[in-house]
């Protein structure tokens, strides 16, 4: 059986309250979702990176963040 699908989405306002590296957001009708995902050394980095916490200021207390609403 094959259906034939026509869809017309307006959308006003969208919020997106997070998005992370595994994040889907779909909108409309698909006959299929394939995941993919792709690493890239677009720095060209040649080690590891140091582990976090390894120098005597810790790097997460260093981004300013919002508060939260």
């Amino acid at each position: 059986m094959n259906w034939t699908i026509h869809q017309t989405i307006m959308i006003q306002h969208l919020r997106v309250d997070s998005v992370a590296n595994s994040s889907v957001l779909q909108i409309g009708t698909a006959g299929s979702v394939r995941s993919l995902s792709n690493l890239y050394n677009t720095g060209g980095f040649v080690e590891s990176a140091p582990a976090l916490g390894a120098s005597p200021t810790n790097p997460v207390s260093l981004v300013p963040l919002p508060s939260p609403t």
